[in-house]
């Protein structure tokens, strides 16, 4: 979310942003707001001064109270002082709740107004104009044909597509023996991996209320991802970053304190609405899931180098198990509403000759802080926002389709990445069962 008093002094850069992010139909909000905002204004002062005059009146209406029993004269006038104080107090009444509304309607705009995006991102209107920047690893694809990945690991017996949906329906699983164990090998890595790196391990609420929901994503986004527990004020999580950020919600941080950076794991759960196509199929994408995640609460002026940090952490996890990866720019029209910049970590998938997404990173800016009323007091005693960023660790969903894939051997065997071999009680490979 924008600061008001940022459209009020940069209207056109805010229009400008709304067209770079191919949201035409939001420029009238950008006049709507500030409509509003002068009407709140004006509301404001007429209050304050009405406020002032209270302070005044009441003193003469005292005063001449006081005079009127010497002078009987001074009554009438007396009363048409208390007369001008009752209808200030009205008055006042009114103005406050025009204030209380005029807010409301001003936040629901500005929580629909996309933040200022960055200068380097690439402008475009959808994933397809998505720029690849860098490759990490030669990626390559075996002489043998390699199977889709419940067939892989089908082949282990670790996994049961055909119970889960008795069970739950479409878009669940069971997992089950060594695929099982190298689906919780990898968040374990992932885990220690983050704490190596000076990150504090966290295992947040599962669950989140309305509040911490507006105040880390957008309507669109909670729209298409969220689940709301009937006749209570909360929501499952979609990913733990919501969570995470949400405790530090109505919250002052010491300056000294920062950055904040931890990294958690819970499951997430997920409506995909709109999910379809050939790789929805399995594991790719599904309502509930594990995961990974790191968060950073930093100084405004360190968000960009804790953004390169972060997605150079996650190259580094595939790399350490082998997995070829490439990192993609995301352009303008692909951000979700709060961010200023982001990007994918994409996975090489030797079945698909291709590359599919398994991570992404984001600078928030200090808009989830600003929504959440998140401050920072500074050296000098003075607050100011902090800026929030996120990113995938390890989902292991998709990172195990990428980890068997790229480890499939031609006997049928899956190689265990020696990173990963403490976490599998020293196994250096998984056999089929057949």
């Amino acid at each position: 979310m924008l600061d008001i008093k940022f459209i009020r002094e940069n209207p056109e850069a805010v229009k400008e942003n709304i067209k770079k992010k191919f949201q035409e139909e939001k420029l009238p909000l950008v006049d709507q707001v500030l409509a509003l905002d002068e009407e709140n204004r004006a509301a404001i002062t007429e209050a304050s001064e009405l406020r002032s005059q209270r302070n005044t009146l009441s003193k003469q209406v005292g005063m001449l109270m006081g005079q009127a029993k010497k002078d009987p004269s001074k009554l009438e006038e007396a009363e048409k002082a208390k007369a001008q104080v009752k209808a200030n107090a009205d008055r006042l009444a009114e103005l406050e709740k025009k204030e209380s509304e005029l807010e409301e309607k001003i936040r629901e705009i500005m929580l629909v107004i996309p933040n200022i995006i960055d200068a380097s991102v690439p402008i475009g209107p959808d994933d397809s104009c998505n720029v690849e920047a860098a490759r990490f690893g030669e990626p390559a694809a075996p002489e043998f044909e390699v199977p889709y990945h419940t067939e892989i690991m089908e082949r282990f017996g670790g996994i049961d597509l055909d119970a889960a949906g008795r069970v739950a329906g479409n878009g669940f699983y069971y997992l089950l023996g060594d695929i099982a164990r190298l689906h919780e090998a990898v968040l374990a890595y992932a885990r220690d991996f983050m704490i190596d790196k000076g990150f504090t391990y966290c295992i947040p609420p599962f669950m989140i209320r309305s509040n911490v929901v507006t105040g880390v994503m957008s309507f669109a986004e909670m729209d298409a991802m969220m689940y709301k527990i009937e006749g209570e004020d909360l929501y499952l999580i979609g990913t733990s970053e919501h969570s995470v950020i949400g405790r530090y919600i109505d919250q002052i941080l010491q300056e000294k304190d920062l950055p904040q950076t931890l990294t958690s794991y819970s499951p997430c759960f997920r409506k995909e609405k709109g999910a379809h196509g050939i790789e929805e199929r399995g594991v790719y994408r599904i309502h509930q899931f594990e995961k990974q995640e790191m968060v950073v609460v930093c100084r405004p002026e360190e968000s960009m180098e804790w953004y390169e940090k972060m997605w150079r952490f996650s190259v580094e996890l595939f790399r350490s198990m082998e997995i070829p990866v490439r990192q993609l720019e995301c352009c303008s029209g692909d951000l979700a509403d709060l961010k200023v910049k982001s990007c994918d970590i994409e996975a090489w998938s030797p079945r698909q000759k291709k590359y599919f997404e398994v991570c992404s990173c984001s600078n928030m800016g200090d808009a989830q802080a600003r929504r959440l009323k998140l401050r920072v007091k500074g050296g000098d005693g003075k607050t100011y926002l902090p800026h929030t960023l996120n990113n995938t660790v390890a989902a292991p969903p998709r990172m195990l389709i990428a980890l068997l894939e790229n480890n499939l051997q031609a006997d049928g065997s899956v190689s265990i990445p020696k990173a990963l071999q403490p976490y599998m009680g020293g196994k250096s490979a998984i056999l089929p069962k057949e």
